[in-house]
């Protein structure tokens, strides 16, 4: 996701989640950012907060506004959620476990906007 390589935006995203259908381009409006860390949950935070800002920029440069732009930091078992509103950066106190799947993906579905009423489509 090369943004702003002048601003040291550029690089690769471990998952990105967007509203696109289309999965093999880069297309807007991107929704989240996860940064995946072997075993240092904080050592991801600065990282991913990076590229939710280049997100930000890329939406806009393809003038497509979201409200947020949410983040994660997992280490595949543990994650921690930040969501990004304009120039302010919050960052979940908690964080979930596997053990809390259901919390999980309630979590990225709402990201997403999609609630218990919504059928979901697979391929």
């Amino acid at each position: 996701m090369d943004v702003a390589p002048e601003q040291g935006l550029d690089g690769f995203c471990d998952y990105i989640i967007s509203l696109s259908s289309e999965q093999y381009y880069l297309s807007t409006p991107i929704l989240t950012i996860v940064e995946a860390k072997k075993e240092n949950i904080v050592e991801g935070l600065g990282q991913c907060l990076a590229t939710m800002y280049a997100a930000r920029l890329f939406n806009e440069k393809e003038q497509q506004t979201v409200p947020y732009i949410y983040g994660a930091v997992t280490t595949g078992t543990n994650w921690k959620f930040l969501k990004l509103d304009q120039q302010y950066a919050y960052i979940d106190i908690d964080e979930y476990t596997f053990k809390e799947l259901p919390t999980l993906l309630g979590i990225l579905l709402q990201i997403v906007g999609i609630d218990e009423n919504t059928k979901i489509h697979t391929v």
